[in-house]
């Protein structure tokens, strides 16, 4: 019974079964199977337990290989938009890319531990793409750190990239020209140019390509062809290393 059961629950959630063909029972030989399927179930739930999380692992592992395909057919608007900026090493052997949210409470947490990673590595080349999806005090911070990229270059960038994400208040024009003030850049130019074409050809870009990525939260990591949307419980230490085996492979 222990046997048939299985089979009938493994063809049930779509695992492969040879042994087990219901097509061939009779109406009578169906109601009584079902009751006694009922009964087993009733009687060792963790049988369809252990199904559950084998559907699980399959899925996640379909949805890690579509991501793999994703990243393979954006490479160049992932790593080489020319527009994002890039930090850490940029001749390091593994690519990290980060979407960020300046008002997402998880991209500040992981900063500063991301900041440590980077540095301790010293082969790892970061790329921060803006994705403000949260408030409109998102959308006002990304376009400020895009300006003063564009305005100030990528160094006046990382420190107004740094500021945004360790201000815990309201992001509008008061702060937006106090934080300009100590970045020491042009606060008048920076502030000007937030609302162009240029910088809004950026968050464009940025969100089309969010879109192709299907990606919708921050932070979402791209390391070497892994896509990670959120932060792994076990750190990026786990992706960096799955990362560099590959390009070892090949």
């Amino acid at each position: 019974m222990k046997a048939l059961l299985t089979a009938a629950l493994l063809t049930a959630t779509a695992l492969p079964a040879t042994a087990f063909d219901p097509a061939n029972m009779s109406e009578a030989e169906k109601a009584a199977f079902g009751e006694a399927v009922r009964d087993y179930l009733m009687a060792n739930p963790d049988v369809l337990i252990e199904s559950i999380n084998v559907l699980e692992e399959r899925r996640a592992a379909d949805e890690a290989k579509n991501d793999q395909l994703l990243v393979e057919n954006n490479r160049e608007a992932i790593f080489d938009d020319g527009h994002s900026w890039i930090g850490g090493n940029p001749e390091g052997d593994v690519t990290l890319v980060e979407f960020i949210d300046y008002r997402c409470g998880v991209c500040k947490r992981v900063n500063p531990e991301l900041e440590k990673l980077i540095s301790a590595d010293g082969n790892i080349r970061w790329i921060l793409k803006e994705f403000p999806i949260l408030t409109q005090e998102s959308d006002m911070a990304a376009r400020f750190a895009i300006a003063v990229q564009q305005e100030a270059g990528p160094e006046a960038y990382k420190k107004a990239h740094d500021a945004l994400m360790e201000s815990r208040g309201p992001v509008n024009l008061e702060s937006l020209t106090a934080l300009a003030g100590d970045l020491g850049v042009d606060g008048k130019a920076v502030l000007n140019r937030m609302n162009t074409e240029e910088v809004s050809a950026v968050l464009r870009k940025n969100h089309q390509l969010a879109e192709q990525m299907r990606i919708m939260g921050t932070p979402t990591f791209i390391i070497g062809g892994e896509m990670l949307r959120g932060v792994p419980a076990e750190g990026l230490e786990g992706a960096i290393a799955r990362a560099r085996a590959a390009e070892a492979e090949g």
